[in-house]
């Protein structure tokens, strides 16, 4: 019998990979029990605070209550959750005795909690952990609190990732910290929750996992199982990304989404490279939305990869079943597809400016991602594919 993958009751699934994921529509009702099973007794909700009044979120805190697990919320997230963010969660943690972090949102408010249960026992301060070197192994792993994590975008995929990216203010970049405890112990993955997304979120999120399946899979290392789950992912946005644009409420699509958005994050356990080499140092210096910025730059880094990853675009040409099997067809999809959502063609338009290019270039070249690009590119190389960013140039 062939799964009906066009049925939202045939979409629920209770996978462990790569950690436990509670997957479906109204599996968000089983929180209060996830919460008793890794010993919470007065967990923390954190999110942004654009989500902080949305009825869930009350909903959520008054699940947990009614089952005898009083719940407080912590909400001083941006959208780019800094240093000074993680710093007061911990204090509010501490303060309040809590035993464990309930994360909830897209990648700022996943993030956000996720480095609050890594910092609530920790003595070092939060860049000891930046993902260079062994420095993981510094981590105090019985001072890491139990989290859950509650994903309301299918974008970043946060929710199934050992890294929470972190502006810090003082070097004006974005960190990447990490340690395998980082990974949630259990993930609600309930589409309904995305269901109130704006029509700009859900593409520029969408965009977002996509740029993180293709980054995956042009990685040049050996790894079939990362390039089978990121191949899978981009089917899934190419069949139900505009879907989900046309239709936000539209669970079916919703639910694709939401599951391509953790395999973008399953699968680039892999690697990354030039576009998010680019977006980490934008997102820190003009606080722009991080899918958003991957999404314009996308086309831009293909391009200057093109004579590195052509065999690679024609095989995914042929996954996708696109009427061009080649670079130049994945090409034309991917514009088409962007033009579809209203996204950007250039960096200029959300009001990036190209003062700083050398620094930005200084600044990819430094960020762990662009360890993963297909081709080696010096600091000018990444401030030249900046500019062609920002003024729309091929």
């Amino acid at each position: 019998m062939t799964l009906d993958i066009t049925s939202e009751k045939r979409l629920q699934g209770n996978w462990n990979y790569p950690t436990r994921v509670q997957f479906g529509i109204g599996r968000i009702e089983g929180l209060p029990l996830a919460c008793k099973e890794l010993n919470m007794s007065r967990p923390l909700l954190v999110t942004d605070a654009g989500l902080a009044t949305q009825p869930f979120i009350a909903a959520m805190m008054a699940a947990n209550a009614a089952a005898g697990l009083p719940t407080a919320l912590f909400s001083e997230v941006k959208s780019n959750p800094t240093g000074a963010n993680i710093e007061a969660g911990v204090r509010e943690f501490r303060k309040g005795r809590h035993d464990g972090v309930i994360a909830v949102g897209g990648g700022s408010g996943l993030d956000a909690g996720k480095a609050i249960a890594l910092m609530s026992g920790q003595a070092r301060p939060m860049w000891d952990f930046e993902d260079v070197g062994d420095n993981w192994l510094r981590v105090n792993v019985a001072g890491v609190a139990p989290c859950i994590a509650v994903p309301t975008t299918a974008g970043t995929g946060s929710e199934v990732g050992r890294a929470a990216v972190i502006v810090n203010e003082t070097t004006r970049s974005k960190t990447i910290v990490f340690h395998p405890k980082l990974l949630p112990q259990i993930v609600i993955a309930d589409p309904g929750l995305t269901k109130g997304l704006p029509q700009h979120i859900t593409a520029a999120t969408g965009m977002d996992a996509f740029a993180h399946n293709i980054e995956a899979y042009c990685v040049d290392a050996y790894h079939p199982m990362a390039d089978g789950v990121a191949l899978e992912g981009m089917r899934l946005i190419r069949d139900w990304l505009p879907a989900a644009f046309a239709d936000g409420a539209n669970l079916v699509a919703r639910s694709h989404m939401l599951v391509a958005s953790s395999m973008g994050a399953a699968a680039f356990q892999k690697g990354l490279g030039a576009v998010h080499a680019l977006a980490h140092p934008l997102g820190a210096l003009y606080d722009k939305h991080h899918g958003l910025l991957n999404a314009i730059l996308l086309p831009y880094v293909l391009a200057r990869n093109k004579p590195a990853i052509q065999e690679k675009m024609a095989h995914l040409a042929r996954c996708l079943q696109l009427p061009e099997i080649s670079f130049d067809g994945v090409m034309q999809w991917l514009l088409d597809l962007r033009r579809g959502l209203k996204i950007p063609h250039t960096l200029a338009e959300i009001g990036v400016p190209d003062d700083d290019a050398e620094l930005i270039g200084e600044m990819a070249l430094q960020d762990p991602s662009a360890g993963g690009n297909p081709l080696s590119l010096n600091a000018a190389q990444y401030a030249e594919l900046f500019l062609h960013a920002v003024h729309g140039k091929a």
